[in-house]
């Protein structure tokens, strides 16, 4: 196995020595992501800029055993682009052009390090409209949303990044580029190789281009805010929407503690003694947007909303959704550590899964925030907490252990878009099942049999000592 002035000098051969990382306060800014209470620092870091590279990089590694972690923004909630175990991380940062923007077939084809947000505002000025909205919009890369399948609030109506998913450059584990997919509407010829890579958390291969479906923007959209005295009954109008067959472009949640720190944080006039609020926006075309919104009030004032207000403008529903989209940070203000899980389950045992939440929080004594994706039962509840408090980490674990038990007790699952990495590999077994697990063993085997990219995400592996350390 190679050392580290080893791993570092090969680099130098292959790239541009600038763009090999290896001073320890280089190393260190690779060593985490948005996951709290885990970091390993690489051998080296390598910032790549072509297809070419990344090849060459990955045939080397592959040759001679190292482990490659590919990166973008570093934005992941479950460890998916640490180096647990060394290694080499390569950066994606600067493969950054959006290649084309094809206004005849609907499509962008962009690399890998693309800011998603950025990607977004270059088809809007086209006219044209990129719906998947991840929270980390404004910093995570489109490479990471594809190997993540990442959602966003949009996601309820629009889908997840898979949905738009048309066509990858892959470099597979042994170096070899191969293409999957095409800007074809139709294309079922052989297996869905584009499919299996997303989701894949960086295990499979590293993609180096991606080709998206993009669409027509909404013509009007409007936004409404509708307070209940308690997150039970704010669940229930979830459900009753849904059952209504009204399918919002969003329709968030945020309990008590979470408009509290939101209302901190952005001072938009939120109330605070309120137990829970719904964030719905509608948008079509302007006749469906107004018809629907009335539906919306009715079913929520049925199910025990004390007050629903309507925005009077886009700019200011657009406000509000912003309001929404700092719930996290807003939450990460209150104590050192920010623990954020996203536990999903169908969108009928939403009530009961907020409910349930609600009394683990009260059973282990912790300060537990709860927001997310209602509509499409992606929850977020969020330990804030001091991950210095060796006994109070125990009970969040515990916690936690139980929220994600009871979402697959629910029939739902424990990431609806944070992705397994090595932080929830241990849950996925309950999941899928021991066949399950083989069969994903297999297709891991197949694609990368030398186990060298991404090593320790997704399966529960026997710990090992980084190499290149």
């Amino acid at each position: 196995m190679p050392s580290q002035p080893e791993i570092v000098s090969a680099l130098k051969s292959m790239v541009d020595p600038s763009r090999v990382l290896a001073d320890p306060e280089d190393l260190i800014t690779h060593a985490y992501d948005g996951t709290p209470n885990l970091n390993s620092t690489p051998a080296a870091i390598a910032q790549l800029v072509s297809t070419e590279e990344v090849s060459r990089v990955m045939r080397w590694a592959n040759e001679n055993g190292v482990p490659v972690v590919p990166r973008g923004s570093g934005t992941g909630l479950s460890g998916g682009s640490v180096p647990i175990q060394g290694g080499v991380v390569i950066s994606l940062v600067r493969m950054n052009r959006i290649l084309e923007i094809d206004e005849e077939n609907l499509t962008v084809l962009a690399e890998p390090g693309v800011i998603t947000e950025e990607l977004a505002k270059a088809v809007a000025a086209r006219g044209l409209f990129y719906p998947p909205d991840p929270g980390s919009m404004k910093i995570s890369t489109i490479g990471g949303n594809v190997v993540e399948n990442s959602g966003g609030l949009r996601c309820l109506k629009y889908g997840v990044t898979e949905d738009y998913v048309m066509g990858l450059e892959v470099v597979l584990p042994d170096g070899e580029v191969i293409w999957t997919g095409s800007k074809s509407k139709k294309d079922v010829a052989g297996y869905n190789l584009k499919k299996l890579f997303v989701s894949s958390e960086g295990t499979l291969g590293i993609i180096t281009k991606v080709l998206l479906r993009l669409i027509p923007p909404p013509r009007a959209t409007k936004t409404l805010l509708s307070f209940f005295p308690d997150m039970v009954s704010a669940g229930q109008a979830v459900a009753g929407i849904i059952a209504g067959k009204i399918i919002p472009c969003a329709l968030e949640f945020l309990d008590n503690v979470t408009i509290n720190c939101v209302e901190d944080h952005s001072h938009i006039g939120l109330p605070r003694d309120v137990g829970a609020l719904l964030l719905i926006q509608t948008d079509g075309y302007p006749a469906q947007v107004d018809e629907e919104a009335v539906l919306i009030e009715k079913i929520c004032k049925d199910n025990g909303a004390t007050e629903v207000k309507v925005a009077r403008t886009p700019e200011e529903g657009d406000q509000l959704a912003q309001a929404r989209r700092m719930a996290l940070a807003s939450l990460a203000r209150r104590k050192p550590t920010t623990i954020l899980e996203d536990a999903t389950v169908p969108r009928n045992k939403v009530p009961e899964m907020l409910a349930f939440i609600e009394a683990m929080r009260d059973k282990y004594r912790l300060e537990i925030g709860t927001f997310g994706h209602a509509g499409d039962g992606n929850l977020h509840p969020t330990c804030l907490t001091d991950e210095r408090d060796k006994e109070e980490m125990e009970r969040v674990e515990q916690c936690f252990d139980e929220i994600f038990r009871k979402a697959i007790e629910l029939g739902g699952t424990v990431t609806g878009e944070h992705g397994v990495g090595c932080i929830k590999s241990k849950y996925l077994p309950l999941l899928v099942g021991e066949a399950g697990m083989k069969v994903m063993r297999r297709v891991k085997q197949i694609f990368d049999p030398n186990g060298i990219l991404n090593p320790g995400k997704i399966f529960v592996d026997q710990p090992q000592e980084p190499v290149g350390a």
